[in-house]
């Protein structure tokens, strides 16, 4: 393997190339190679594994998941960087490249053409910009997945794994942890990066769960239910959902479900567990 996890081949590479970063994209390539090894370490990746890698870049993960996986489908947007991949993965026959945005490409289809609709591991250096809408997309499409390993900003990384009371908590948290169990694996400073981004990262496992952990008539809705919490953290939770304008109910209809919830009415949104969430949503 050329590896290419280290400033001077990366810089080699893209002279080569005539690359130049694009803000619009949030390119920040690692060039630590302890890094990926705990990164592939991390998500457990074996030689039974499809792999999915969103975001390849100049095809520096890309290596280490070809490596250590029986096959690999990179997707990635940026058109510019594909010549690159073709050059730096030509050595390797078990890695598809799809020029692509990872939010319209039909993942489920690419599942079965290249996994037989087995779930696959998801691995990332995601963009920090679009993290959110990338691991949502990923769980509320239903697609068969494993895992998702990915390195995202350590702030979001501490939001997806907090619980009830916290500053941290909130709508991204209890999505996350409604669909798959969290571990931060580790915190990786900026330093590793080129460029060099603003702010530490960490990579974050998430384990899909078989089944949610708690059950609910309709999860939409609950959703719905949880964003409205939180767009008015201040407020109570009360006043939150009777401003939303979600729900065809009254305020009072809202305070008589947190009574038979035995919870106060001056509760804020941010005390509640996944399962009064889940409680809530039935009762309304």
């Amino acid at each position: 393997m050329a590896d290419l996890a280290n400033p001077t081949r990366t810089i080699e590479i893209l002279n080569k190339h005539g690359f130049h970063f694009q803000k619009r994209y949030g390119q920040n390539f690692l060039i630590d190679s302890h890094i990926l090894e705990k990164i592939i370490e991390g998500a457990e990746v074996t030689e039974e594994d499809c792999v999915l890698e969103i975001g390849p870049g100049i095809g520096t993960m890309t290596q280490y998941l070809a490596e250590h996986a029986r096959e690999v489908i990179a997707v990635e947007i940026d058109k510019t960087l594909i010549p690159v991949l073709e050059d730096t993965l030509s050595a390797y026959h078990n890695v598809t490249m799809i020029n692509e945005d990872i939010l319209k490409v039909d993942i489920a289809k690419i599942v079965e053409e290249h996994n037989q609709g087995k779930p696959v591991k998801v691995v990332a250096n995601l963009p920090y910009y679009i993290t959110t809408p990338i691991i949502m997309g990923l769980f509320e499409s239903h697609v068969p997945l494993k895992s998702i390993t990915v390195m995202v900003q350590k702030e979001v990384a501490d939001r997806m794994q907090v619980g009830p009371g916290t500053k941290d908590y909130g709508a991204l948290s209890l999505a996350v942890q409604y669909y798959a169990s969290p571990k931060v694996i580790m915190t990786v400073p900026a330093s590793c990066f080129m460029p060099r981004p603003n702010v530490d990262s960490a990579v974050i496992r998430l384990n899909r769960h078989e089944q949610p952990p708690v059950q609910v008539r309709e999860e939409e809705k609950m959703f719905r239910i949880i964003r409205a919490a939180f767009n008015q953290r201040r407020k109570t939770l009360v006043n939150s959902l009777a401003n939303a304008g979600i729900l065809s109910v009254t305020k009072e209809e809202i305070a008589e479900a947190l009574k038979n919830l035995g919870l106060s009415l001056s509760v804020r949104g941010e005390a509640l567990t996944l399962e009064q969430f889940a409680g809530l949503s039935d009762l309304l």
